[in-house]
């Protein structure tokens, strides 16, 4: 795939003008997260991680949560930039969902307000909206990137995508 920055209109932001190092923004949206028929978080005091050529990944406060559902996975990973992440279950009576989501429990100084907040692979859920609208998810399920018609691409994360 050839990647081909698409001109965002009005009201819209192009991943492409993001930065890198990634930037971290509080967002005052109404951020859902929906799973099992169930909502799992909904919160306006979300933070907005940016970063070039990727969706916007959404970062829920624990008090937004609905914590007592996540169960800690032992699975782990590593950004350059926030470091470690830890991922958790998301555990309903009648379902399971394996590595739905992650938090930075340590992150560098430049990121602290980080700390411990919640991110959600939105391909995991039944339905994720921001202010309403629904989220597409990220291609390629790694990034966990929020898709709204307010942000054009393309975007990194699906088949042909790896050495941009």
């Amino acid at each position: 795939m050839k990647r081909q920055r698409i001109e965002p209109q009005e009201g819209q932001e192009s991943v492409w003008d993001y930065p890198r190092p990634p930037h971290l923004e509080a967002s005052d949206s109404l951020i859902q997260v929906v799973a099992g028929g169930q909502a799992i978080a909904e919160s306006r005091s979300a933070l907005r991680m940016l970063e070039t050529s990727h969706p916007p990944v959404y970062y829920i406060p624990p008090r937004d949560v609905h914590v007592g559902l996540l169960a800690p996975s032992p699975h782990r990973s590593f950004c350059e930039w926030k470091g470690e992440a830890r991922y958790f279950d998301l555990v309903l009576p009648d379902l399971r969902i394996d590595n739905a989501a992650w938090c930075y429990p340590n992150p560098p100084s430049h990121y602290a307000s980080l700390t411990n907040y919640l991110a959600f692979y939105p391909s995991k859920m039944d339905v994720c909206f921001i202010d309403g609208e629904r989220v597409m998810a990220q291609a390629g399920d790694f990034y966990g990137g929020w898709v709204t018609s307010r942000i054009v691409g393309p975007f990194k994360g699906g088949p042909g995508t790896l050495g941009w």
